[in-house]
């Protein structure tokens, strides 16, 4: 049975599925690197315009999997350098990537979600820096995400006690968008992804590069960066689509050009 899954639609839409659920998809180390792979490949992609990350079963991932005799064979700190690729991989994805939380997403589970652009959780997804229950420290990135969403003490707060988050709660606290029914999941999600595959790539990828960067910037910087992308958008064809489009009341046909 593949640990991952691949699938992507003819508009754009790419679904990567952790495939392990009998386990709640944790994560072994061969993974990290295909995870990376996969998300490189996304943003070097012409034709894929949103990534989807989710779990298989009734979890989506239960951070990566620990044994007792786990990295015997290899240093701890070079056992990381995998992680580390593949969570910067997701950052670094150019196309907006949405998180479709269907269960337990917990330690690097948690952090996988939150490495994506927006996150879309069931009524029973719960979440968890789970770490420090298991004398581990954050990683996947969680130290440099959880404060941007919830604040540096609540960030805390959550990492140090590794408590559960049941979805209501995340939604509240900023650490998802929206809470929908088991039910009404995949079919959200399908809606988020069409809408963003069917708009400008241009534009929303340099959107989400300025917003991303945006904690690193002073304000002047900021605006700079914004006089650039739209220097590029009203050079490129799609923003002149987007302006006839309008004119002639029609939905736009953009092609990333």
């Amino acid at each position: 049975m593949d640990e991952i899954l691949l699938h992507r639609t003819d508009n754009g839409v790419v679904t990567v599925t952790l495939n392990r659920p009998r386990v709640k998809n944790a994560i072994v180390p061969s993974m990290w690197e295909e995870l990376r792979r996969i998300f490189q490949d996304v943003t070097q992609s012409e034709s894929d315009r949103v990534l989807i990350v989710t779990g298989s079963g009734d979890a989506f991932c239960a951070g990566a999997q620990l044994s007792d005799d786990m990295n015997r064979d290899v240093h701890p700190l070079n056992s990381m350098h995998p992680v580390n690729a593949a969570a910067l991989a997701l950052h670094d994805v150019s196309k907006p990537t949405i998180a479709k939380v269907n269960g337990d997403a917990v330690g690097a589970g948690m952090n996988l979600a939150l490495g994506c652009d927006l996150i879309v959780a069931g009524e029973r997804a719960r979440f968890s820096e789970i770490f420090a229950r298991r004398a581990l420290s954050i990683d996947f990135g969680g130290s440099w995400l959880l404060p941007r969403l919830v604040g540096l003490h609540k960030a805390k707060e959550i990492a140090l006690f590794g408590d559960i988050i049941g979805a209501d709660e995340a939604e509240r606290l900023g650490i998802v968008n929206r809470v929908v029914s088991d039910d009404e999941l995949d079919g959200v999600v399908a809606e988020w992804a069409d809408r963003l595959a069917a708009g400008p790539p241009l534009a929303l990828q340099m959107t989400k590069r300025m917003l991303s960067n945006a904690f690193s910037l002073s304000l002047a910087e900021a605006l700079n960066a914004e006089a650039a992308a739209q220097t590029v958008n009203f050079g490129s064809k799609d923003t002149k689509e987007g302006v006839l489009a309008f004119l002639e009341k029609r939905a736009p046909v953009f092609r990333g050009r």
